[in-house]
């Protein structure tokens, strides 16, 4: 595994993670299949660690119809007991099940505003939430602003949104840039402005 000097530290303990966190993650995205496969994964990772589901994600993607919320949301239980039985995903009965869930209310919102990408980016006025934390800075795990839109996503009908999941869900596509002051993938993603 290549070494990156100064790329946030989390990102140094596999290939796969160092990828991801070089081309992915704190990347602004506003493609609507995207935010729903990270809303998806996030949601799976509740109380494990983010390495698991990411080495999950290929069967994830495999599994779920390249993450279509049209098509997970016509889900019916048969369909669910198959998955629960795929050692390929994070076989938790609650996580499979709110995959059903979360895409019909994903599909909601996307009607109601347009897409989802309308929905999240309002919340900052279409702009990242750059922060630049030193190695010395404690680590944020939820803000205010996960706390808003966890709250109005609850109320929309989604499950395993805390305010938790939805700070790294944030920090995943981009809406929440936290990578380190002087890592090299900070330099490569435009400030707002």
């Amino acid at each position: 595994m290549k070494h990156a000097e100064h790329r946030c530290v989390w990102a140094d303990s596999s290939d796969l993670m160092a990828a991801y966190h070089d081309e992915e993650w704190g990347r602004p995205s506003h493609d609507d299949r995207y935010l729903f496969e990270f809303l998806v994964l996030e949601g799976a990772q509740a109380g494990l660690s983010w390495s698991t589901v990411l080495n999950k994600r290929a069967n994830y993607r495999r599994l779920l119809d390249g993450f279509d919320p049209v098509r997970i949301a016509e889900y019916d239980e048969g369909k669910l007991a198959e998955l629960l039985g795929d050692p390929g995903i994070v076989r938790n009965r609650l996580k499979v099940a709110s995959l059903v869930k979360n895409a019909r209310a994903f599909l909601a919102v996307q009607k109601e505003f347009g897409s989802f990408d309308a929905y999240l980016w309002q919340w900052t006025d279409g702009k990242p939430v750059v922060n630049r934390p030193g190695p010395g800075d404690p680590i944020a795990t939820s803000t205010e602003l996960s706390d808003r839109i966890s709250k109005d996503l609850k109320r929309r009908g989604f499950t395993f949104v805390g305010t938790t999941i939805v700070y790294a869900y944030l920090e995943a596509v981009g809406v929440v840039d936290d990578h380190w002051a002087g890592c090299p993938a900070a330099a490569s993603v435009p400030l707002p402005g």
